[in-house]
Formats: structure tokens, sequence, C-alpha cells
């Protein structure tokens, strides 16, 4: 068997698909980013699976510039704010579990919790690009 079936705690292990459709199982850690940067250079064609769990705003904006995000809902109440270069700000508010969000590719996005709110993400990493502001 080339990978172990499972289970798997998604906090734990976080699955990573070659665009082959090969799937890497990785562990969580505090240097688990500077490590995919190292074991998977560019990210190109990777998709990360993970769940993120916050209570309080995002601190930065991120956009994706080589894929859509798909980001789903498992519990709580969240606010995500869009943005694509040169366009107004929209708003969407996600508060039904099992309600997704679909992030166009090149859309700077964040999130404002407001509840306890927990989220699945399959992201494209490539380019990925952080900032505490969208650039216009």
């Amino acid at each position: 068997m080339a990978i172990e079936p499972g289970p798997h705690d998604l906090d734990r292990v976080r699955p990573i698909l070659a665009p082959d459709g090969k799937a890497t199982l990785k562990a969580a850690s505090p240097a688990f980013y500077q490590e995919l940067d190292a074991e998977f250079p560019t990210f190109k064609g990777h998709h990360l699976i993970q769940k993120f769990d916050f209570d309080s705003p995002w601190p930065t904006w991120e956009m994706h510039p080589e894929a859509d995000e798909f980001v789903y809902l498992l519990s709580g109440d969240v606010e995500f704010r869009v943005k694509a270069p040169g366009e107004d700000e929209v708003r969407i508010r996600v508060s039904k579990p099992g309600c997704y969000v679909m992030v166009p590719r090149g859309h700077w996005h964040t999130a404002e919790p407001l509840q306890p709110t927990s989220m699945l993400f399959v992201t494209a990493g490539e380019g990925t690009r952080n900032e505490i502001q969208p650039p216009e």
C-alpha cells in the first residue's frame, strides 16, 4: 500500500495532493509552512487540504494566483471579505455548516469570524501572497 489510508486527524496530519493525484501526508508542526517550501519548491500544481480554527479576524489578506480556493464551513459564523484588483470589496457571510465559498484565483481575501469558526480549505499554494492590505 503506497499510503496509509487512515483514519487521520486533520489537525495533526495534512494531505497534500500532487498534480498526478498522489497524496503526501505531512505532520503539522510549528514550522509546517517553512517545511512545505523546502519539500515542495514552488508548490506548482499541488493542493493543500487543511482545517483552520479561528475566533478573531485574520491579521492579513491572502491571494492565490494559480487556482480558485475552496473554503467549507464546518462550524461557526464568518464573514469573508473578497476583493479583485481594481474592484470594490465583496462581503460574504457564511453561517450554515456545510456551505462553502469559492475564492476566485487572483482575488484577495480575509475573514472575520462572528463566533468561533472552523473551516476546511483546499488551496493551490503556488505563488500565494499575504499582505496587511490588498494592493489596489
